[in-house]
């Protein structure tokens, strides 16, 4: 009957250990007050270079789920901005309510933020200050512009200069009189774009005399392989220092020259300006003002920065570029690498062979280029690698066209006669191997274009020929 009760006993002693000991909820409101209120380092490492932790090389961990002392226990909530000392010792933290990840705060995501949208205010600040300082008064200063061809994109490149000045003559020099009449009376080019108002400041003639006289600028938009011919019956009529912009891209089939020795040849003038334009700009998305970017490439840094303030608009960005033989020989021989392109859609290879295919011409436009004194710079940029990715994978390329058709089992005569547009890349090709082998380069897919156009080749024995080529070290 001395005996205490046991359940009495029992119960008391929970109690008392109950007191003694702290409850996990306790624990959890210890380590968050720990890791909130003190000042921390973040541990890199973890634990310091000595091997057993103790109180001396012990680091508390950062706010985070994978760092938190107690591994059981969620992260801290982020200290409010009421809370006494927060300010102080997390200076560098802002939270915002709306980064949440799990009803928590993304810490560091705020100051990420900060850094992008001061970076981004930057570069407005540049481009504000740079237009201020280059401002376009040549358009202002422009009168007259005239255009030689009335193809697609010479009409997409006249209409897009006379929507820049609504007082700017804009003539369409052309060879067709009945196109001359539909320009002049409904403000339209029927046989290219019958969808689309040109401005009513473009005008068309036939009379080279009274397009040319008193011209600012002239813009080259006749087929490289007509040129010659073209330029030299109207010599007579250009002023020698009309400054010419070239929009035709090839090669001369017999004498392998390039716009920048074609024009000055035929108007028989080694100083008439030139500038080339040059980039990934399809006709009709120019027309329908969607956002694109080309180069004017000039050995005359005035000149070029001329021809980019004429040109340059909200929708069109202009680049410059003295390296007006990259310009040209990219532009030329993409034409050629869009049709071997055609090919292996037509064919249907697939994906892979169409990435190794192009990533294997460019590198031969590359070399070639390079032989001949182009910077590596011009080919990777908007003249070269951009011109050749629109040109290769989107079906609006004539080149392509026609290679899609090759590599279906189409003859090259049935699919020229059925285009009403020039496919450049046809008689560039042959010139194209001449070239390389002028300058000593192996341009093995470029070749075989060129041997498919001659009808030397079928397009599944090229492939096989490609395909067995030996197996070399790529360069470096």
């Amino acid at each position: 009957q001395f005996l205490p009760d046991i359940s009495t006993t029992a119960t008391s002693a929970r109690f008392s250990l109950a007191l003694a000991i702290p409850s996990q909820s306790q624990l959890q409101l210890k380590a968050m007050t720990a890791l909130q209120f003190q000042p921390v380092e973040p541990p890199s490492p973890f634990l310091n270079s000595s091997s057993k932790p103790n109180k001396t090389t012990w680091k508390h961990p950062p706010y985070s789920p994978s760092y938190c002392s107690f591994r059981h226990l969620p992260p801290p909530l982020p200290c409010s901005a009421s809370t006494p000392g927060a300010e102080e010792e997390t200076p560098s933290r802002n939270y915002d309510s709306t980064a949440t990840n799990g009803g928590r705060a993304i810490d560091g995501l705020v100051d990420r933020r900060l850094v992008v949208r001061l970076a981004w205010e930057k570069l407005l600040r540049w481009s504000r200050s740079w237009r201020s300082k280059n401002k376009a008064d040549v358009l202002r200063r422009t009168n007259k512009v005239v255009v030689l061809g009335g193809g697609s994109f010479g009409t997409a490149m006249a209409a897009h200069v006379a929507s820049r000045k609504s007082d700017l003559e804009v003539h369409l020099l052309l060879r067709d009189p009945s196109l001359c009449e539909s320009i002049n009376l409904h403000h339209c080019n029927c046989k290219y774009f019958p969808q689309h108002k040109l401005p009513v400041n473009v005008s068309a003639t036939t009379d080279p005399k009274a397009a040319l006289i008193g011209a600012d600028y002239c813009f080259h938009a006749v087929p490289v392989q007509f040129s010659s011919l073209f330029l030299e019956s109207i010599a007579d009529c250009v002023d020698p220092g009309l400054p010419f912009i070239s929009l035709s891209k090839g090669l001369e089939l017999n004498t392998l020259r390039t716009m920048s020795q074609i024009i000055p040849k035929a108007l028989k003038n080694p100083r008439q300006p030139f500038v080339a334009l040059s980039g990934p700009s399809f006709a009709l998305e120019l027309m329908n003002r969607l956002p694109t970017a080309m180069v004017v490439a000039s050995k005359d840094k005035r000149l070029a920065n001329a021809a980019q303030q004429l040109l340059a608009s909200s929708h069109l960005r202009i680049s410059t570029s003295s390296d007006v033989t990259g310009v040209e020989i990219a532009g030329a021989l993409k034409n050629v690498l869009a049709i071997a392109a055609g090919i292996v859609e037509g064919m249907n290879l697939g994906n892979n062979s169409m990435a190794a295919l192009v990533a294997q011409g460019c590198s031969e436009i590359r070399w070639l280029a390079t032989k001949m004194g182009a910077k590596p710079a011009t080919i990777t940029g908007l003249s070269g690698t951009g011109d050749i990715m629109l040109t290769c994978f989107v079906s609006l390329s004539r080149n392509r066209t026609v290679g899609v058709r090759l590599g279906s089992g189409e003859s090259l005569e049935s699919i020229l006669n059925s285009m009403n547009q020039v496919a450049e890349g046809v008689s560039t090709a042959g010139a194209v191997v001449a070239l390389a082998q002028k300058y000593k380069v192996k341009m093995p897919v470029l070749t075989a274009v060129a041997r498919i156009i001659d009808n030397e080749l079928t397009p599944q024995k090229a492939v096989l020929e490609l395909m067995s080529l030996p197996q070399v070290r790529e360069p470096p």
